[in-house]
């Protein structure tokens, strides 16, 4: 049989064997990419301690990226020191330097809202629907003229810390710190009993925050830091000092008695370490204080009231509640991509285990009161006793001039530790100061 030419044609041969490379090659060459990620960097200006943030950042940016597929989405945070966040992020707001998250204390944001500084968030917030899970003290704190500019994300209260054995060694019930009368009371045994060994019985603070822990006892009389007030020469209503009224002078009074009683003021003040190393018996003091000792044995050493104490058995006692709210700067180039990344960080199960590490506390009921309350009462102590002071919480005003008015009523608690003045001369000065940064 004869064999066909194109078989025996050598050249023929290798053009096939060549047809069936390249068609070879066709198949395995892959497919070019058809677009490459967007590339994304969110930053962020934060305040210390550098932990938290490494915990919040991490979890939510894993959460955010698995909602983002298309994106390579990187977090550029910075954190700094307390005494430098406030300075620095104005710095970098004033000079339009792009930023997208940032955290502020909460009686800073009517001075960065009012300056044009931060996005309005109210229909993001709204669009969102969680406003009904804040405690209302809380949520409300992250408002400026109504509107919505930042969301408070965690807080802190202030109680009373006592050292049991202290107590003890004075023969002092503490159950008699809970009224003033029994407060002042309770000063002498413990001084008598405890300065020798280098030990104060009660702490008092008499440092630049001498205001945070006066408002308390102001607040618990029915009294108030401002008032609305009309008639106002530029703004028709407004904001008048209120902190002179009945109720502020009895409260410092207060102050002034404890004074009286041998209760030395504080000038310096290291946040509840010098509690942890036995200086004082008793502190008021806010709820990080728990970082400053060990967790295990902690209720067995130390013991905590719920509350300041009150006038009277009867009364019902009040707290400061404190914290960092979570803002969008104006300058934010990436704000639908921030506020994703907020709300990520604020869902109960993101959040949770960062408050479980620091031992802060809630600004949610579903985290306070809900599911996730039974793991942080096994790790943090008294956490059901700090939680029960959400509801009695106060938040100090976010107004622009609120810095200035701390500032006169800080002089004015001097003024009566020193005996230079009496409580109402003291304040009522105070307020006529207030009024005129008010602009009245």
């Amino acid at each position: 049989m004869k064999i066909s030419k194109k078989f025996t044609s050598t050249n023929s041969v290798l053009a096939i064997l060549l047809s069936l490379s390249l068609a070879l090659v066709i198949v395995i060459t892959p497919t070019p990419i058809e677009a490459q990620k967007q590339q994304v960097t969110l930053t962020a200006i934060v305040a210390e301690p550098k932990e938290r943030w490494d915990i919040l950042f991490k979890d939510a940016l894993q959460k955010l990226r698995q909602n983002h597929p298309d994106m390579d989405i990187q977090i550029d945070y910075r954190v700094l020191p307390y005494d430098a966040t406030r300075t620095q992020i104005l710095t970098a707001l004033v000079g339009r330097t792009p930023i997208d998250l940032i955290s502020v204390d909460q009686p800073w944001l009517g001075e960065f809202a009012e300056g044009g500084f931060l996005t309005d968030l109210t229909q993001y917030a709204n669009t969102w629907g969680r406003e009904s899970d804040w405690y209302p003290t809380n949520w409300d704190g992250g408002k400026y003229n109504n509107k919505v500019y930042g969301i408070w994300a965690w807080t802190d209260i202030r109680a009373m810390w006592y050292w049991k054995d202290l107590l003890n060694q004075a023969g002092v019930d503490p159950n008699s710190l809970k009224t003033w009368k029994g407060y002042i009371a309770d000063a002498k045994p413990l001084n008598e009993a405890l300065n020798k060994q280098g030990i104060q019985g009660m702490h008092l603070v008499g440092a630049d925050h001498s205001p945070d822990m006066w408002y308390p006892y102001l607040w618990m009389l029915g009294g108030e830091i401002l008032e609305q007030k009309s008639g106002h020469p530029t703004n028709g209503t407004y904001w008048f000092p209120a902190y002179n009224s009945t109720q502020g002078v009895r409260a410092l009074e207060f102050l002034k008695q404890e004074v009286d009683a041998g209760i030395k003021p504080q000038t310096n003040h290291f946040w509840g370490q010098e509690f942890a190393d036995k200086k004082f018996a008793v502190m008021l003091e806010g709820s990080w204080l728990l970082g400053t000792l060990p967790r295990s044995n902690f209720t067995q050493n130390v013991g905590m009231l719920p509350m300041f104490p009150v006038p009277n058995a009867t009364d019902k006692t009040a707290t400061m509640m404190g914290g960092w709210i979570l803002s969008i700067p104006e300058t934010s180039t990436n704000k639908d991509l921030s506020w994703e990344l907020l709300t990520i960080m604020l869902e109960p199960d993101v959040l949770s285990p960062m408050l479980q590490q620091e031992a802060y506390l809630p600004t949610q009921k579903p985290i306070g009161e809900g599911p996730y309350a039974a793991q942080l009462n096994t790790t943090i102590p008294y956490y059901k006793e700090m939680i029960s002071m959400i509801p009695v919480g106060h938040s100090r005003p976010n107004i622009p001039e609120y810095p200035q008015i701390a500032e006169n009523i800080k002089q004015a608690i001097d003024e009566v530790y020193l005996g230079v003045k009496e409580p109402k001369q003291a304040l009522d000065d105070a307020a006529r100061n207030s009024a005129k940064v008010l602009g009245w």
